[in-house]
């Protein structure tokens, strides 16, 4: 399979934008573009300033990609790159709020998703959780990234980052049962 979801494709990509193609960055912005905004969108709630976010986003993206040294981590990088650029714009607003690293350990239950019915639920009640909920939220199951790849971007061990998970999944869950009682 030669498209945007197959991870040698996307490598290659990687690749040759670090040789300075053109198209080939074309390419991968048009692949993160939709996402990294759905990301930086839902982190920052409803406020206004996400395109001139993700513009810094892929200006560090640009600066830093000749020294990306393995072009299958681009992915946890680029969410990286993302996630520290909002915490910055969050702390610069005064928004911030404490991030613990340290929750309680949780017997991981089968990952439940959510029905295709349910979406238009999901993302309005998504702006309602914790940013630190809504961050592994988006980012497992709209991105579909690894609970490793997930410790990489937000700075925790992958305890954390499936307890974190688990708590964010209640979270969302009470939010949409709050909203479909009358």
């Amino acid at each position: 399979m030669d498209g945007p979801s197959n991870p040698l494709y996307l490598r290659m990509l990687v690749l040759r934008c670090q040789t300075g193609d053109e198209r080939a960055l074309i390419d991968l912005v048009n692949q993160y573009q939709p996402r990294l905004g759905y990301f930086i969108g839902k982190m920052l709630g409803k406020s206004q300033g996400v395109d001139d976010l993700l513009q810094d986003v892929w200006l560090e993206v640009l600066r830093g990609l000749p020294r990306l040294k393995d072009a299958s981590a681009f992915p946890a990088w680029v969410y990286r790159i993302a996630r520290d650029r909002v915490y910055r714009e969050m702390r610069g607003r005064g928004w911030m709020e404490a991030i613990e690293d340290a929750e309680e350990p949780v017997v991981e239950a089968a990952d439940d998703r959510f029905d295709a019915d349910d979406a238009e639920l999901v993302h309005a009640c998504l702006d309602e959780i914790s940013p630190k909920h809504r961050e592994v939220l988006v980012l497992r199951f709209m991105d579909d990234l690894s609970y490793e790849e997930m410790a990489r971007i937000t700075g925790s061990d992958v305890g954390t980052v499936r307890s974190r998970l688990h708590y964010a999944k209640r979270a969302l869950r009470e939010a949409m049962e709050s909203r479909s009682q009358p």
